[in-house]
């Protein structure tokens, strides 16, 4: 996919959120905790400095500041890195955002192992596992430039509070123009017969390239991106586990509490499937090129064509 243009969905974001006001979004209000340059807000604050609030590093009020402007009217998007957004304010956004269920949006960048030589410290691989488990928390990991922004632009007329997660890593733009984003849809990237690749994020660019080095060996993978970590959607993962009778499912996140997780719960209750997770399993990150980390830690294309050759051929 060397050809193919690559961008990096927090980008996305900041253009996305350019993008609403501009369109008549009167009562979007953007805050970040002093990273509006790493979490590209700053595209917005350019153009719009009065909506924009820098809260400094502190990630806990700023989180407080986006529901009380929630409930003058606005709709707030608290933005940073996903280790504090999601773990450092994690008590913020439960209590404060999640339990009276405020239309507050959080903008998550730099997560997962690909955030690279920033290290373990930064490299959150918990955010879907954390976010997942507060009541009515909606949870949105794009693939790509066209589906972040459309994501963004769903969350801002969704009512209640959505955790949206973007990368640091430019990845490849597949997705065309009249591509529609819906929230709780799953996509069918490819139909295949003999096993499921259920991916989410920069892991769906990779499961397409893992798609077509098994079509190769004569292997017709069924390739979805399930972007809507919860609401999952559930049909469409049942549908996929009956046609194919093996599912796998790729995020760059702990195998504990994310998207594997979420899949096989519905399938335990609802269809019986054998399923592989593809993750981080159960360990920290560390320091180093984010390419280089991937491939080390299997989030590569192929890990994924050989984790689902033997699967297939078991």
């Amino acid at each position: 996919m060397a050809d193919i243009k690559k961008i990096a969905t927090r980008d996305s974001y900041g253009n996305a959120l350019k993008e609403l006001a501009q369109e008549g979004a009167d009562n979007l209000v953007v805050l970040d905790a002093d990273l509006s340059a790493a979490t590209k807000t700053g595209i917005f604050k350019k153009e719009f400095p009065d909506r924009h609030i820098n809260c400094g590093i502190a990630e806990a009020n700023m989180v407080c500041v986006a529901a009380g402007l929630s409930t003058m009217g606005l709709v707030p998007f608290a933005s940073s890195f996903a280790m504090f957004a999601a773990g450092r304010a994690f008590e913020q956004v439960r209590n404060t955002i999640g339990y009276p269920h405020l239309n507050v949006k959080i903008g998550a960048t730099h997560a997962g192992i690909s955030v690279g030589e920033d290290g373990a410290s930064h490299q959150c691989c918990e955010d879907f596992a954390l976010m997942r488990s507060i009541p009515g928390m909606v949870v949105i990991c794009p693939a790509d430039d066209v589906e972040a922004k459309q994501a963004v632009k769903a969350a801002y007329k969704y009512e209640g509070p959505v955790y949206l997660r973007f990368g640091r890593l430019a990845v490849p733009v597949f997705h065309s123009d009249d591509y529609k984003f819906e929230i709780g849809k799953g996509e069918v990237i490819k139909e295949g017969k003999d096993v499921t690749i259920i991916a989410n994020g920069l892991m769906v660019a990779e499961a397409i390239e893992a798609g077509k080095a098994l079509e190769a060996k004569g292997i017709d993978a069924e390739i979805i991106n399930i972007s809507t970590i919860k609401p999952l959607d559930e049909e469409l993962v049942i549908k996929s586990a009956k046609k194919t009778g093996k599912v796998i499912t790729v995020e760059e996140h702990n195998i504990i509490g994310g998207l594997g997780e979420a899949v096989c719960s519905c399938l335990s209750e609802k269809c019986p499937t054998p399923v592989k997770r593809i993750g981080v399993n159960d360990e920290f990150g560390h320091s180093g090129p984010a390419v280089d980390l991937l491939k080390q830690f299997g989030l590569s294309a192929e890990n994924i064509e050989k984790v689902a050759e033997e699967f297939v051929k078991a």
